[in-house]
């Protein structure tokens, strides 16, 4: 699935207010600074679309791009795990993410991104688990792989899908920086959009 065409639609603070139009939704999650922004931007061949930024936390609502002339939409989730914010507004995120998540009737799948360089952390482990628990899909995206000789990302990969006790399958390997692994998740996106569609059809 080449993205062709992508916009801005919406910011949404309250995840009772989430779109009911009944396009299709692939969310992207992940700790602060894991690369969420720059994700967005390589899949749509886009550099401004999603704002990037040195800071952890900018992304604090959740953020809707239409894309394909809205076949279907792309959901930037707050990112989480990021210590320098108060207790009160780690909450916030905490709701609107979980909300969003539990009552989005238009969810296909989540990207989960992770730092290949890093250990899946508790808060990733928590995400999976949830998503697990809910019976909702998701695959695990490795960013950074630029950061890592490619003699190493096999094994990287290897431990992390141990580690999250994940098929290895399911996880795809990325890097905006050295053009890796958009085919993939252009093939990824296509199988969830195609999934969905032989629902509807029966």
């Amino acid at each position: 699935m080449i993205i062709k065409n992508t916009k801005f639609f919406t910011s949404i603070a309250d995840s009772r207010h989430i779109p009911v139009d009944g396009i299709p939704e692939i969310a992207i999650s992940g700790k602060s600074n894991v690369g969420k922004s720059t994700f967005i931007n390589f899949i749509t061949g886009s550099r401004k679309l999603a704002k990037t930024s040195k800071d952890p936390g900018r992304t604090r609502l959740l953020n809707y791009f239409s894309c394909n002339d809205n076949q279907f939409y792309i959901v930037d989730l707050p990112g989480y795990g990021f210590a320098r914010v108060s207790d009160s507004e780690k909450k916030k995120w905490g709701i609107l993410i979980d909300g969003y998540l539990q009552n989005s009737k238009a969810l296909k799948n989540v990207f989960v991104l992770i730092d290949i360089r890093r250990d899946p952390s508790n808060d990733d482990k928590m995400l999976i688990n949830f998503l697990y628990y809910h019976q909702i899909a998701m695959t695990i995206v490795l960013t950074k792989a630029d950061k890592l000789p490619k003699t190493a990302l096999m094994k990287r990969k290897k431990e992390i899908a141990s580690d999250l006790a994940v098929g290895i399958d399911n996880i795809i390997v990325i890097s905006a920086l050295e053009k890796i692994g958009k085919e993939r998740i252009e093939e990824r996106i296509e199988e969830i959009l195609q999934t969905d569609n032989n629902k509807n059809d029966t």
